[in-house]
């Protein structure tokens, strides 16, 4: 059995499950080691000293004893934030929660990923700031594909490779068809340029230049079918926290 190492950690808190009566699991992204599993004792009794650390949506810096392959443990926190605006709103905590599960899904645990923690801090901070919610997911929904094993073509048409002409998203080739070659897959989704301009956008973008997106209702409906259809027919994941959203009715503009 692996032995634990004590170390410090930069952490974003993904979930908190329960582990008897009186102990939690809570799972962290940490940046330095990955996503882990921690086991806290007592987490639940009323006096709990470290309940302002296992709060939902805190991040910061933490210490404790780590092990690869099994449960770490949490002794303490140095510096600790909480992101107060998601907590106090239902919807966005719904999509935060979302992005989270999907990044806990689509990468294995304990190993390093510091490159989608610095995302995803970026992201919850947008959308925690007041930043549209649904597209701050949408944006995570397609730039994630890849870790799922699914890399579609956004950049040309995967058939002639011209970049110059209307585009349709083809699920058999796996990415875009120019208007020259549409009549190469009849069950093409038929999209219109401006949710194929966003999809190839999001592909790219880097959230630390996001200032400023303005998506109408209509294309924001358009991406939700596309995105939840890649997700359905080539992902085939669906967190429950993405039911959850659909319950609400929130990806319903």
């Amino acid at each position: 059995m692996a032995k634990a190492k004590p170390a410090d950690f930069h952490g974003i808190l993904l979930y908190t499950k329960d582990y008897g009566e009186r102990d939690l699991l809570i799972k962290f992204l940490t940046r330095e080691f990955g996503k882990k599993m921690f086991l806290v004792h007592g987490a639940k009794r009323p006096k709990f000293r470290m309940r302002a650390a296992i709060l939902p949506f805190s991040y910061g810096l933490y210490s404790g004893d780590l092990k690869e392959g099994g449960l770490s443990y949490i002794n303490n926190y140095k510096d600790l934030t909480h992101f107060k605006g998601i907590s106090a709103d239902i919807t966005k905590n719904a999509y935060a929660t979302y992005v989270m599960s999907l990044i806990d899904l689509a990468y294995p645990d304990d190993a390093p990923i510091p490159k989608i923690y610095d995302q995803l801090m970026i992201g919850l901070k947008l959308i925690d700031d007041g930043f549209d919610e649904q597209i701050i997911t949408n944006i995570f929904e397609v730039q994630l594909l890849a870790a799922f094993g699914v890399a579609p073509n956004w950049v040309d048409c995967a058939i002639c490779h011209r970049r110059d002409l209307p585009f349709d998203y083809s699920e058999s080739y796996g990415g875009l068809l120019c208007q020259n070659h549409w009549n190469k897959d009849p069950y093409r989704l038929h999209l219109d340029q401006k949710t194929i301009y966003f999809l190839r956008l999001f592909s790219v973008v880097d959230l630390t230049k996001l200032h400023a997106i303005k998506v109408g209702d209509a294309t924001k409906k358009s991406l939700r079918r596309v995105i939840d259809q890649i997700y359905s027919r080539s992902v085939g994941v669906q967190p429950k926290s993405k039911r959850f959203i659909d319950q609400l009715g929130n990806f319903k503009i």
